[in-house]
């Protein structure tokens, strides 16, 4: 008989996806009177932070009945129950051990509480805190409660991430010969197996090499053109392919993936500045990581002010776009006035809240510091026309809350791989300098 669970949900899990509760099958979900206190300083701003908080009480409010603090709520068919703990007084091993009276421990003690009266009354029940939290995860194993990450949205393993470009080496250099000959052949006869749609292939022989994608529309082999594209000439293969995709009409939705230094943002800005004329908006956006725990309103000066250090490498990389073209020249020119007029936008990804994504090229840096749901709510405001694209390095995490499997970024290419309008490339050689590139791979 499989044991039954009673899961104890800390607020960062709430806060990190509303729907959390509707994620635990037949088993009961506890939320500790404490979380909803905290719930409560999240529900003013307009941070995806404070959408979720907001959610939550909203969907709390529609199941919530007269039972709800007494023997819970069901939480649906073929589900488990919700029931909200008041607070518990600490147990000895706690007094001892834990001199504060913070909310992280208020919540281990009503889960400590909640195991000692289930180790009676429910045979086959296992007590879990879920938290997103690894020191309270850790506090909690100390004290012999069971405690473990939210599980729901991440990918399976970080080793098993699509990548989107692969390298066959030793390949058939007549079947190259022929893709240079009449620039795409079907699929059947290119000797490739079971490719993804938009999958990228560097094939190499022994004298020849030749860079392709998968065009899934037509079941052909095309072969990609490196390309000067507005003032950036790609330095390598992965770039010249990063490019082909970025300037595809047909690829509405890219992530592109690498290390510091190997051009993700300035390839997608160069793309998108080439592109001007097919699009109302030019979009570039962050999210901002607040630093030691401080919201921007700790920072001095206005909305633009405090800002500003977060966008800076946003505004290096139009920089260098600027600086291959003289300052006389059209296509300075026309960065300026695209400024001006706004439809160049750099800014803070909250800042873009209310903005039409109707015929817009929306690129999000720095995407592995968004949460799964976050990606989600940004790609469903995309409107007619609407071009998306995330970058980011799912190896430097900003956030606590998030890691390599459960960030947004991770979450996007494993859900949206084999969709025809979309494409993810993982750039690994760095282009930056050779000294960033000796710090990325050695420190």
């Amino acid at each position: 008989m499989a044991s039954k669970k009673v899961f104890i949900l800390d607020t960062n899990v709430i806060l990190h996806d509303h729907r959390c509760i509707h994620n635990f099958a037949d088993n009961d979900v506890v939320i500790p009177i404490t979380v909803l206190e905290e719930l409560d300083k999240f529900k003013k701003g307009n941070d995806p932070i404070n959408f979720q908080a907001r959610q939550f009480v909203r969907d709390l409010d529609e199941i919530v009945g007269d039972e709800l603090f007494n023997s819970g709520v069901s939480l649906g068919e073929g589900k488990g129950k919700l029931k909200i703990e008041l607070g518990k007084p600490f147990s000895k091993e706690m007094r001892e051990s834990f001199s504060e009276n913070i909310p992280d421990h208020k919540i281990l003690a009503i889960a400590l509480w909640i195991q000692k009266q289930n180790e009676t009354q429910c045979e086959y029940c296992k007590v879990v805190l879920v938290s997103k939290d690894v020191n309270l995860r850790m506090k909690a194993k100390s004290l012999h409660l069971e405690a473990e990450d939210y599980k729901n949205d991440k990918v399976q393993k970080i080793d098993d991430l699509y990548y989107g470009i692969e390298t066959i080496r030793d390949f058939n250099t007549a079947i190259i010969n022929e893709i240079y000959e009449r620039n795409e052949i079907p699929l059947e006869e290119s000797g490739i197996e079971t490719p993804t749609p938009n999958q990228y292939y560097i094939l190499k022989s022994e004298n020849t090499s030749v860079l392709v994608r998968y065009n899934a529309k037509n079941n052909t082999i095309q072969k990609v053109e490196k390309t000067m594209t507005y003032g950036i000439k790609p330095r390598n293969a992965e770039q010249t392919l990063a490019l082909d995709a970025l300037l595809n009409p047909d690829i509405t939705l890219i992530s592109i993936t690498g290390k510091a230094g190997t051009g993700k943002t300035l390839l997608a800005l160069a793309a998108a500045l080439q592109q001007n004329h097919l699009y109302d908006q030019i979009m570039l956006a962050r999210p901002i990581v607040a630093l030691s725990n401080k919201d921007l309103g700790f920072l001095p000066g206005d909305a633009e002010e405090k800002i500003g250090p977060y966008m800076a490498p946003l505004f290096d990389n139009l920089s260098v776009i600027r600086r291959s073209f003289h300052i006389n020249s059209q296509e300075h020119t026309k960065i300026d006035e695209m400024q001006k007029q706004e439809r160049l936008i750099i800014t803070a990804l909250a800042f873009i809240r209310g903005r039409s994504l109707s015929n817009s090229f929306f690129i999000i840096d720095e995407a592995q510091n968004l949460t799964p749901h976050e990606v989600k709510t940004i790609i469903t405001r995309a409107g007619e026309g609407t071009k998306m694209i995330f970058t980011g390095d799912i190896h430097q995490i900003d956030s606590p809350y998030l890691d390599q499997q459960s960030n947004g970024l991770a979450y996007l290419t494993s859900r949206m791989k084999g969709q025809e309008m979309f494409a993810h490339l993982d750039l690994v050689k760095g282009e930056r300098s050779a000294l960033a590139e000796m710090a990325s791979n050695l420190l």
